[in-house]
């Protein structure tokens, strides 16, 4: 299987671990990743969780968080691969998140959750103010689930900063979290024909390519579960793809025993789409908690500050309790987020087993 080329990095894997928020991607999934040749995405959505201090100041705990799992991430790594962050567009400190990844030296930076029209001038930004040399600017990418978006966000970076996307990751609709999909999308995916949207935008990426000169990279998430499922995004003509629910049931996952768990007992019918204060629709296991969210909404007793646009006073919960009380094992009580073959993981196995099953090897 061909390597995974970004700007001036290289992966053995084209495989790119997707970014799970809230602490389920930190430095042990994403550092177990590249070493084992790919690509580990550490999610900086709430990092900071179990940092002294996190319920005083959040933001100065997420930012030393960042900081050092990256750091960690790569140590582990140990020069193999590339480490990277997931940073959410519609995170209220979105640009902090950035450019503290681009202090801390990740290789790249992914934002979705919203279209980060003005992640260039970010890092650009961020990579004058720390002094790095151009081969330490970390390469960047918009998630996109359709090739409307895609048009967009690549014309607006055009336009604004003469600068596109050094490789660009398509989300689909069966991916976890938070999604780019309508609910009646998502409730009648298989009459989607997504395989043809998945090349209207390679098409989109290709008009670009010829502008600027040079290859840039498209990665496809969403539903991809075995070598075969890889086999078939790269006969798309994609160069690559992003996993995360398959890598939530491995050793090195930084999530609890009990989080792990629920991965492995959760069934297909378990899998419901929930509306999240982020203003989008995600993917998640049916417990407690999100029985109790569908027949009321939920006291909210603090504000953490982690959207841009949410008023506690309306949101049907607080997201991030749900997410900190999951990741901690409460998993009755919180917020589970997966992707839709959820149903079919069975049995924790380990990354470098789960990179070579994925891989063919």
């Amino acid at each position: 299987m061909k390597e995974l080329v970004i700007k001036n990095k290289v992966a053995k894997n084209p495989v790119i671990q997707g970014g799970m928020g809230v602490g389920i991607s930190r430095s042990s999934l994403a550092g177990a990743v590249a070493k084992a040749g790919g690509v580990g995405i550490i999610s900086t959505a709430q990092i900071g969780y179990d940092e002294e201090g996190f319920d005083r100041n959040q933001e100065a705990c997420n930012e030393r968080a960042i900081e050092k799992h990256i750091l960690r991430a790569k140590k582990i790594a140990q020069g193999a691969g590339m480490v990277g962050v997931n940073v959410m567009v519609a995170l209220k400190y979105y640009k902090e998140h950035v450019k503290t990844a681009v202090k801390a030296g990740a290789d790249v930076i992914i934002c979705g959750a919203g279209l980060p029209v003005e992640l260039p001038a970010i890092v650009k930004e961020a990579a004058e103010e720390y002094q790095c040399k151009e081969e330490d600017i970390p390469a960047i990418a918009p998630i996109v689930s359709s090739a409307k978006a895609a048009r967009i966000i690549l014309k607006m970076w055009e336009k604004h900063y003469d600068k596109t996307a050094d490789f660009l990751v398509i989300e689909g609709p069966e991916a976890g979290g938070h999604l780019g999909f309508s609910r009646e999308q998502l409730e009648h995916r298989d009459e989607l024909d997504y395989d043809e949207e998945i090349r209207k935008i390679i098409a989109c990426v290709k008009t670009y390519e010829e502008k600027y000169g040079h290859h840039i990279p498209v990665i496809v998430a969403g539903g991809i579960f075995t070598h075969e499922d890889v086999e078939h995004v790269l006969s798309l003509g994609a160069d690559g793809v992003q996993i995360a629910s398959r890598f939530v049931a491995t050793e090195e996952c930084d999530a609890s025993g009990e989080y792990k768990k629920a991965y492995i007992e959760a069934k297909p019918e378990d899998i419901v789409i929930v509306q999240s204060p982020v203003g989008m629709p995600g993917r998640a296991i049916r417990n407690l908690f999100v029985q109790q969210v569908e027949k009321s909404r939920q006291t909210i007793q603090k504000c953490y500050q982690c959207l841009e646009k949410c008023n506690p006073r309306e949101v049907p919960y607080c997201i991030t309790k749900a997410l900190i009380d999951a990741v901690k094992g409460d998993v009755d009580h919180g917020l589970i987020f997966c992707g839709a073959n959820v149903g079919r993981i069975h049995e924790i196995t380990t990354v470098p087993k789960l990179m070579k099953e994925l891989v063919g090897e």
